[in-house]
């Protein structure tokens, strides 16, 4: 079983800064160990020490992996991720490595590159767009009214579980066209695919002996054999309709390429939207809320004036970062960083670092909803993975915040946030808060 060094969670952003200017020796550094990442501040001052004394660093890992290069400062992890000819998803975009086999069965959007990657995206890519976006108003405030309304009278309740996974499911499964009953199915989903390596939500531990028999399903985990199943039966029902909800664009659609979706292309196609759709917004509204929490004085100027919210979501995304990382691979023997990287190599952009550069961010451990020029990574920077809800996720965070915060008259934590069992997926896994509301 793996080992808990989780500390309590700063209750003040004294606190917070004091324990990330402790100073940690690059010896201590270790991005491949999970139990790292259950501290809510150790990674952090990982990251501080790898972007001042080695920002191309190479990590170990225990076999089967074999290592990656860790990249921390905000221009590298730009030209990493603006550069897929020289660093290609296609040999997959998580720590794990995986053999050729495994790659043709599980490969999703993610872990492709070129005409066929552009060709996937576009199949949905009008569904995430700023026309269509912008056009969300009534939807989202309709479905965040519903969720403050069931959860604030309780006066006493965890806001991941009642706000923050609630919210952005709702907005998922109405995408998707499924019905609102299946939607703790979907989180459920989501935490145990995303959060394969917490012993709290994983049905099996990748490192377990156990997990071979899942070598083959996204994240190893058998719980995509359940959203496989589900995605099926709704492709059936709605192939040959004409209906514009997203499971009906993949079914109905000939991507740009000529190339039909396979019935394997659905299966990992639909599992990424089940997953990816509610975690970046579930995770950000968690972390934002603990941030607030953390300095009241910030949400303070946000209830006093509510048009610094829209900027404030960008400081959300950059304080949050939840995702901590996605991986590439060197397709050639290049020089990076001062290091020689080898073909094959893995090379890993650690957009949470980024999030904290101080080349980029004046005071980059300051929670500031006024902060201006935000060029967070949170979603990439700008390479033709960019995350395709963006716009999306960010109308969420802004519209459950504008309603929020008006309602509440006082709120405080009253016990620890512990956080998920991994590197990958930053993410919050209670955060109990008292309300006082309007």
């Amino acid at each position: 079983m793996p080992r808990s060094t989780t500390r309590a969670t700063p209750t003040t952003a004294t606190e917070l800064r004091e324990r990330l200017a402790e100073p940690l020796p690059l010896d201590e550094v270790d991005l491949a160990d999970l139990d790292n990442f259950t501290d809510p501040i150790r990674p952090w001052r990982m990251f501080h020490t790898l972007r001042h004394r080695d920002p191309v660093h190479w990590t170990s890992e225990d076999a089967p992996n074999s290592g990656f290069w860790a990249v921390t400062r905000h221009a590298d992890i730009a030209c990493v991720d603006r550069d897929p000819d020289t660093f290609t998803s296609t040999r997959f975009v998580n720590l794990e490595e995986v053999d050729d086999d495994q790659i043709k069965k599980r490969a999703s959007v993610l872990e492709m590159d070129g005409v066929r990657h552009r060709a996937l995206r576009g199949v949905i890519q009008r569904q995430f767009g700023a026309n269509v976006v912008n056009g969300y108003g009534a939807f989202l405030r309709g479905l965040t009214a519903r969720t403050l309304d069931a959860a604030l009278p309780k006066g006493t309740f965890d806001f991941v579980h009642e706000i923050a996974a609630d919210f952005p499911i709702n907005v998922l499964a109405r995408l998707l066209g499924v019905p609102p009953e299946d939607n703790r199915r979907l989180v459920d989903w989501g935490n145990r695919i995303i959060g394969n390596t917490d012993p709290d939500y994983a049905d099996v531990l990748p490192t377990s002996e156990e997990s071979e028999s899942y070598r083959d399903l996204p994240f190893r985990s058998p719980a995509a054999l359940e959203v496989f199943e589900y995605g099926r039966e709704l492709a059936r029902r709605r192939r040959g309709e004409d209906g514009d909800d997203i499971v009906s664009r993949l079914v109905n659609t000939t991507p740009r390429d000529g190339v039909p979706l396979s019935p394997q292309d659905f299966d990992n196609y639909f599992l990424l939207l089940v997953v990816a759709g509610n975690e970046t917004t579930r995770h950000t509204l968690s972390h934002a809320m603990l941030a607030l929490l953390q300095h009241p004085e910030q949400l303070a100027r946000l209830a006093d004036d509510p048009s610094l919210i829209p900027g404030a979501v960008e400081e959300f995304l950059r304080w949050a970062s939840p995702v901590y990382h996605f991986r590439r691979t060197a397709t050639r023997d290049v020089e990076f960083g001062g290091k020689r990287i080898k073909e094959g190599d893995k090379v890993v952009m650690w957009f949470a670092s980024g999030n904290r550069d101080e080349r980029v961010f004046g005071n980059p451990y300051d929670f500031d909803v006024t902060r201006t020029g935000n060029d967070h990574v949170t979603f990439g920077k700008g390479g033709p993975h960019l995350c395709l809800g963006n716009l999306l996720a960010r109308a969420e965070i802004r519209v459950m915040f504008e309603e929020l915060i008006p309602r509440v008259a006082d709120i405080r934590l009253v016990g620890d946030a512990p956080r998920v069992r991994s590197n990958f997926v930053n993410g919050i896994k209670k955060l109990p808060v008292e309300v006082v509301f309007r």
